[in-house]
């Protein structure tokens, strides 16, 4: 199925200058929306703030192979919000990032068909870096990919899907006497 934007963004994609701007969200102990506009934007219900301290952001990336690459977040921390939340743990949070356009007169384009979902994966390794008097809050989410040489251990157990879904009921039997007995060959 082929995606469909508005003649607005159409006419952008095809002008010589696309200026754009990017929408954060943050799912930690609550959700952060930020956008790198600036002044602050309604998009799909939510007011994304704009003096949220967005510093730098991975540029979207085109690629014909799957990519392995980790996409990074960088915001400032004056107010301590992040080194908080890091030392709660935020490993496997949620973040999505979304693009959208610019149109001739710096008004971004707020359809919900003209936003672009740019990356949308789980925290890996926040970290905090403090340079001269500024703190920046370093949240680098995980590629989907990342993980495919990883070997993870699966537990053959009475309880081992427990961990998996609490209603699966597919190894409660795994070591009951049962027989089965296959027929093979010709009947």
């Amino acid at each position: 199925m082929a995606r469909t934007f508005t003649t607005a963004f159409n006419n952008i994609i095809n002008s010589d200058s696309i200026n754009y701007f990017f929408l954060f969200k943050l799912e930690l102990s609550q959700n952060y929306y930020f956008t790198s506009f600036n002044r602050d934007i309604v998009w799909d219900s939510q007011t994304w703030v704009s003096d949220g301290g967005v510093f730098e952001v991975d540029p979207p990336k085109t690629s014909s192979i799957v990519d392995r690459e980790a996409y990074r977040v960088v915001i400032t921390d004056i107010d301590n919000d992040f080194s908080d939340e890091f030392k709660q743990g935020v490993i496997g949070a949620d973040i999505k990032v979304w693009a959208g356009l610019l149109d001739s007169t710096g008004n971004p384009l707020l359809n919900s068909g003209d936003i672009i979902s740019v990356y949308s994966g789980f925290v890996d390794q926040p970290s905090i870096k403090i340079d001269w008097d500024t703190k920046y809050a370093n949240l680098e989410g995980t590629s989907p990919m990342a993980d495919l040489d990883q070997v993870n251990l699966f537990m053959v157990s009475k309880d081992g899907m427990d961990n998996v879904s609490a209603t699966d009921t597919s190894f409660d039997f795994i070591y009951d006497d049962s027989e089965i007995h296959l027929k093979w060959g010709k009947v």
